[in-house]
């Protein structure tokens, strides 16, 4: 079935409704009204464009946040989780979580498998027409940060990102609801083989960050002019506002880049609202 622009626009706003109501039921009949579309044939326009159904769509949806809830916040059960998730039974959440990513939720909790977990979502909801960015230019002050350095695939980053929480809890010098964090990949990770590949973690920190087992040391992020724009939505995106800076932006706007990264301040977390609702800043350093 060929695809139309039409098609794509109805279906990115039934995906937009699936991931800003996670903890609604959903009905075929439902997301197609939504999508404005005949019931007869939603489904079908759905799967050619997304290559699964609305109804797998919206459980890898939950699974995703499920996922994220047994990663990050081990103060919630893998109970209260399975339920969120609307499943009836933590028996019934466990062989679904296991079906699905290969690993048990308690597996997961321990040492999650981020490389197959990234698999599972390789799909791409359309982006549709020409976005415009809002584009602001500030003067950075220096910024002294911990940083922890993830040196490998893209994909785990997340293990990475663990061990920078775990440091940050455990020491108390850089309180994640009271501190900065920031993001800076060192180069593009859809053109860096993954043994080149460099992400650096970081928090806003004071002074020298103590010896410790976790690979957390000092940085400083330097002063100088950026151009700010806000990404909204999952980090998995965030390579499509990039671009749109690098393409689109930069040449109409005369300006010079600097000799540093660019890179992200994130906001919210995925582990506090739903990946929809996450906003990051994309800082590209200028002269």
């Amino acid at each position: 079935m060929h695809v139309t622009k039409r098609h794509e626009r109805q279906i990115k706003k039934v995906c937009d409704f699936i991931d800003e109501n996670l903890d609604d039921e959903f009905s075929l009949v439902q997301l197609s009204e939504v999508a404005a579309s005949s019931k007869y044939h939603f489904h079908r326009i759905f799967k050619s464009c997304m290559g699964i159904s609305a109804m797998q769509y919206a459980l890898l949806a939950r699974m995703k946040r499920a996922s994220f809830r047994l990663a990050f916040e081990s103060e919630h059960s893998v109970t209260d989780i399975a339920f969120e998730a609307q499943f009836e039974s933590l028996e019934a959440f466990s062989r679904a979580f296991s079906r699905i990513f290969g690993q048990s939720p308690s597996q997961f909790r321990n040492q999650p498998e981020w490389r197959s977990w990234h698999s599972k979502y390789e799909y791409h909801p359309p982006i549709i027409g020409e976005s415009v960015m809002d584009v602001q230019l500030v003067d950075l002050e220096k910024k002294e940060v911990a940083l922890i350095e993830h040196k490998g695939s893209p994909e785990l980053i997340y293990e990475t990102a663990a061990k920078f929480i775990n440091w940050r809890k455990s020491t108390g010098l850089s309180p994640i609801k009271t501190s900065e964090t920031f993001g800076i990949p060192h180069s593009d990770p859809n053109d860096t083989p993954d043994d080149e590949f460099q992400f650096d973690i970081c928090g806003s920190h004071e002074g020298e960050v103590p010896a410790n087992a976790y690979g957390v040391k000092s940085g400083i992020i330097p002063s100088g002019r950026c151009a700010i724009a806000i990404h909204k939505g999952g980090h998995n995106t965030i390579g499509d506002s990039v671009y749109y800076l690098y393409q689109k932006w930069l040449p109409d706007s005369g300006e010079d880049l600097r000799d540093f990264p660019c890179f992200f301040r994130y906001l919210n977390f995925v582990h506090e609202v739903d990946e929809c609702e996450l906003l990051t800043e994309i800082y590209l350093p200028i002269k």
